[in-house]
């Protein structure tokens, strides 16, 4: 019975609590945040969490929830490393705009002027690139495209930049936003043409040196040698696991960073203080004012209180209008993790929240919960309303998974032989890839640029395949190939959404 009957009196409290702050809803934060936190991460099955809260240039609130690795009892305290992916972009961004506060450069210089290789698909948009253009993903490209050939790979910052020119942009230049990655890397090469120093040379000694930040990471390849940090985790069959760290230190300008909300704590607090430490001007103000400044119309957003407005986007930042209030934030998610970063500049408020699963939400829903407790505003339960649509969402996959899986279990053969399947392929973007003969009449995919990572493939019938990857983050899908005379001549790969929304054409070449 203690098992049963503890949850419900925390549940019954919570409940209390929350119910007593509506009329005093800055109460929350000191009464009853690290309950709602501790509820949350049970609820969203998150092992490990780290929280920071500062206003007017103080901490108002720094603490690890939960544990490092699902299964063992290390706690994550204010120290522990959790890699921050996508907010590495307002580091990058902020260091090109502290090169052009020196007048070393400009952000309307033509990316050519430093990287004569420079090229897209369409010729003229490469030749217009600029800086600014790569800072505020509006180079053409749909979001996320090319990321299957550049993230996790091991193809090496040049390789990237070079491919660029193979990916085919659906949207004409500067005329529709489109998240890119690649992008935000060919910015930070920027920095060594400029200045002779890697991006992460220059951000440690400009930036994390200077912020006092010491146990920050500017590469990937360091976290799994750092003593306190966490580890990445996902669901798996439903079931959550503990996966590889990812080494994406080919794309590092636009996500490779791991941090603590002690040393982020410094980061953002400096930003609230125009690039102020004490009196101490570590960032020009100008660079971080370049930052905020509106480029792109990213989409229309309704929140849960029923308020419609817009979502911008600045340099490396997301911008929105709430409640009368501008906000300057941004989203980072690597395998593993999902993080975000909120700044209310006028407020001078600034909340950092960091996980260690990619499949949560909770990492946002936190974010408006803090925010309108500080603005006063009615008691959502952000988090509740989220998990609810997240289960609804991850059932629905579940089911379109056990579908297929039903299909596998009817072993139904092929419409040609296995060995008609196998052999080399090859995709102009991607490159080369590899399909063998396995066991139990299956097939094996193999690419060429992920070493450590294959691809089962399981007969419905027909050409088409049911596909697990080994790396769960790929996602399952089904892989039909293209068939002519009784000859394969390609296949269709096509992996989540969440990595890279379009198909790749493998063609066959033996």
């Amino acid at each position: 019975m203690k098992k049963i009957f503890l949850p419900l009196i925390a549940i019954v409290l919570f409940t209390g609590i929350v119910n007593a702050q509506n009329a005093d809803r800055s109460r929350f934060i000191k009464d009853s945040l690290q309950l709602y936190i501790n509820r949350a991460l049970t609820n969203w099955r998150i092992p490990g969490a780290a929280v920071c809260i500062v206003k007017d240039g103080k901490v108002v609130m720094m603490q690890g929830f939960g544990v490092k690795e699902l299964g063992l009892n290390d706690k994550v305290d204010e120290n522990t490393l959790f890699m921050i992916g996508s907010n590495t972009k307002a580091f990058t961004a902020t260091a090109l705009c502290m090169l052009q506060a020196q007048g070393k450069l400009s952000l309307d210089d033509k990316i050519t002027k430093y990287i004569p290789t420079f090229k897209l698909n369409d010729k003229a948009a490469g030749e217009m690139t600029t800086v600014r253009d790569l800072l505020c993903h509006r180079i053409g490209f749909q979001t996320f495209q090319g990321d299957f050939t550049f993230y996790n790979t091991n193809l090496t910052r040049d390789q990237i930049i070079a491919k660029m020119a193979l990916v085919k942009a659906p949207y004409p230049f500067r005329t529709k936003w489109g998240y890119t990655n690649s992008a935000f890397l060919t910015a930070g090469q920027v920095v060594l043409a400029v200045t002779g120093h890697t991006w992460e040379s220059y951000i440690r000694d400009y930036i994390f040196s200077p912020l006092g930040m010491g146990n920050t990471l500017a590469l990937t390849k360091d976290f799994p040698h750092v003593l306190n940090r966490t580890a990445p985790h996902t669901f798996v069959d439903g079931r959550l696991t503990a996966i590889p760290y990812n080494q994406i230190d080919g794309l590092a300008p636009a996500g490779s960073i791991g941090s603590s909300v002690n040393d982020m704590s410094k980061w953002v607090m400096m930003l609230l203080n125009d690039g102020k430490v004490g009196y101490h001007q570590v960032i020009p103000a100008a660079a971080i004012e370049a930052t905020r400044q509106p480029q792109d119309f990213v989409a229309d957003v309704k929140h849960l209180n029923g308020e419609e407005n817009y979502e911008l986007y600045g340099l490396g930042w997301e911008l929105q209008d709430y409640e009368n209030h501008r906000i300057v934030m941004h989203n980072g998610g690597v395998d593993g993790y999902v993080t975000s970063v909120t700044l209310v500049p006028k407020e001078h408020l600034g909340i950092i929240i960091l996980t260690n699963t990619d499949q949560n939400e909770l990492y946002d829903a936190l974010r408006w919960e803090i925010l309108d407790a500080y603005f006063k505003l009615p008691y959502q339960d952000y988090s509740d309303n989220y998990l609810k649509k997240f289960k609804e969402e991850q059932n629905k996959n579940e089911a379109t998974d056990r579908k297929l899986r039903d299909s596998v279990a009817m072993l139904r053969m092929p419409a040609l032989p296995l060995n008609a399947y196998t052999g080399s392929y090859t995709n102009e973007l991607y490159g080369n890839m590899n399909i063998t003969a396995g066991e139990n009449n299956e097939l094996s995919m193999h690419f060429e640029h992920h070493p450590t990572m294959y691809a089962k493939m399981q007969s419905i019938g027909g050409n088409r395949f049911y596909v697990t990857f080994s790396d769960p983050e790929k996602g399952k899908t089904v892989f039909p190939f293209s068939v002519q005379n009784g000859r394969v001549l390609s296949v269709r790969v096509k992996v989540d959404n969440d990595l890279d929304p379009l198909p790749y054409d493998f063609k066959k070449t033996q």
